[in-house]
């Protein structure tokens, strides 16, 4: 869930130039993003921003880890207990990554166009992600990255005649990561893929 902080102007519009003609954006479709976004903090809940908003931070997530990887998460932990970065990636000057970028550790804005998605996290470390939703397969050769690649489609599940859901999946990630500042590991492999469903609320407020 998450809540708009303050109105931004970001215009939604564009025009693709195809050879002498234009053909304009019909943003009537896509949901009015404009602003900062940041994570609603669920009251009772405390703890920097987790992987599930819903639990505590750390072992409060109560991940299905194998016994190995849940022992690098309570190392990390402890880590932190000492005053150390634990597992957490930013801790060695690295972007977080997906997925943990989404977790909002700082306010996102959201810039749609008709053929990518822009997700922009600006913080000491940036997380810049690009969701392509111009009907692409995936290339047959990417170079992995912290953010991934990132294909998407905009659905309208209501048939309201206006997108309220982007569905994405995020591939091609390389390490280290973590899902979460605690240090929840994704696996060493590096070969998580991301799955996502983010759909916009309006019943949620607005300011």
């Amino acid at each position: 869930m998450f809540e708009r902080g303050f109105a931004a102007a970001i215009a939604l519009t564009a025009a693709l130039g195809l050879g002498n003609a234009a053909v304009a954006f019909d943003d009537a479709k896509y949901p009015d993003l404009t602003g900062q976004w940041v994570a609603v903090r669920i009251p009772g809940v405390r703890g920097q921003p987790a992987f599930d908003p819903t639990k505590p931070w750390g072992l409060g997530q109560e991940a299905p880890l194998t016994p190995e990887y849940q022992k690098v998460l309570e190392a990390s932990i402890a880590d932190q207990a000492r005053g150390g970065q634990g597992g957490w990636p930013t801790g060695w000057c690295l972007p977080p990554g997906m997925p943990a970028m989404m977790t909002l550790y700082r306010p996102m804005e959201i810039i749609v166009l008709p053929e990518i998605t822009y997700i922009l996290i600006d913080h000491a470390i940036n997380s810049h992600r690009r969701i392509y939703t111009d009907g692409r397969d995936w290339p047959a050769q990417v170079e992995p990255s912290f953010d991934g690649y990132s294909i998407g489609k905009w659905l309208d599940p209501d048939n309201s005649g206006r997108y309220s859901m982007l569905e994405v999946e995020t591939r091609h990630l390389k390490g280290p990561r973590a899902f979460d500042p605690a240090g929840l590991p994704t696996h060493t492999d590096n070969q998580t893929v991301v799955k996502e469903r983010i759909i916009f609320d309006t019943g949620v407020a607005a300011r």
